[in-house]
């Protein structure tokens, strides 16, 4: 287990490396495609630093805020806080903040920068419809996110892929309104290496946002199969996890505040989960989770 959480700390350096790496090459091409010289190398080498500063230290708020979580009452929801107290002593984590979410799916995300920083929410409808022994493993889940360190590159992920979506979006709306005439110039004409990495630029820029969407989901699926083990290690009780899980799997209620930028937070697919009933493993490439059925099926073999 002890080794897991090492290596996810080495991926976790790898992948806000990859989404730093590709927040400046989409800036770099940015600026080639506008033509920004000197000017807009400083100006986007700023963007990415300043962006990546911010993401950092408040990425955590940004996804509290996209889900509309508002701080958890301690005597309105003291079951929440007594449960979180006694895995907190167990695991020797410190107590996380809890904010509540106004909604009637069941679901929980945690999220901040470290164990110091973290965050875990959670649904009205998760303590609604969880016995005691369920919501505790799923918890348990949600702490072991932020144990494993898995809480910092997911959340980083939000805002990353956030900018990046937004940088690509801006530069190709500005080249449809300016008629594709934007960065080009007639010495272009006469440098085919000049225009072979305007080419690479714009096709950089377009499918940026896609790059950032797959190392999305690259960030959450193994990460989930280790946040379950190590939460059953917590708990030490798989039923109640499988037990959990297995509601999440027959309740099909969408999360009203969840969107593609935080999907990846949650203890399970938030998004409109009637519309992915009978699809193929195809049509499962892209979803921020492993499927629910392989997720129990690995705790049943435990």
């Amino acid at each position: 287990m002890y080794e897991q959480i090492a290596a996810n700390k080495r991926k976790t350096f790898f992948l806000i490396f990859g989404f730093v790496l590709l927040l400046s090459l989409v800036g770099a091409a940015f600026d080639l495609l506008l033509r920004g010289g000197v000017v807009g190398i400083v100006i986007v080498a700023l963007i990415v630093i300043v962006s990546s500063v911010a993401s950092y230290y408040n990425s955590d708020k940004a996804a509290l805020a996209i889900s509309h979580a508002k701080p958890a009452d301690p005597q309105q929801y003291a079951r929440l806080y007594n449960l979180v107290e006694g895995l907190c002593i167990a695991s020797g984590l410190p107590k996380p903040r809890l904010y509540i979410i106004e909604d009637d799916a069941p679901n929980a995300f945690s999220t901040g920068r470290n164990p110091k920083h973290a965050a875990v929410a959670v649904t009205t409808g998760l303590l609604a419809k969880m016995n005691r022994v369920e919501l505790e493993a799923v918890l348990a889940h949600e702490l072991s996110h932020i144990r494993n360190y898995d809480i910092l590159v997911m959340t980083l992920t939000v805002t990353m892929v956030g900018m990046i979506a937004l940088l690509s979006d801006f530069f190709l709306r500005f080249m449809f309104f300016s008629g594709g005439r934007a960065g080009r110039s007639n010495n272009d004409q006469n440098n085919p290496l000049a225009a072979v990495f305007m080419i690479f630029g714009f096709v950089l820029l377009i499918f940026a946002p896609i790059i950032a969407y797959i190392m999305q989901f690259a960030v959450s699926r193994k990460r989930e199969y280790l946040a379950d083990a190590s939460g059953v290690q917590l708990t030490r009780y798989p039923p109640g996890l499988i037990s959990a899980l297995e509601k999440l799997k027959d309740d099909h209620t969408a999360i009203h505040s969840a969107s593609k930028a935080t999907a990846h937070l949650w203890i399970e697919e938030p998004l409109d989960k009637e519309s992915n009933k009978g699809h193929t493993r195809l049509n499962h490439l892209f979803d921020t989770h492993p499927p629910l059925d392989d997720r129990i099926r690995a705790l049943q073999a435990m």
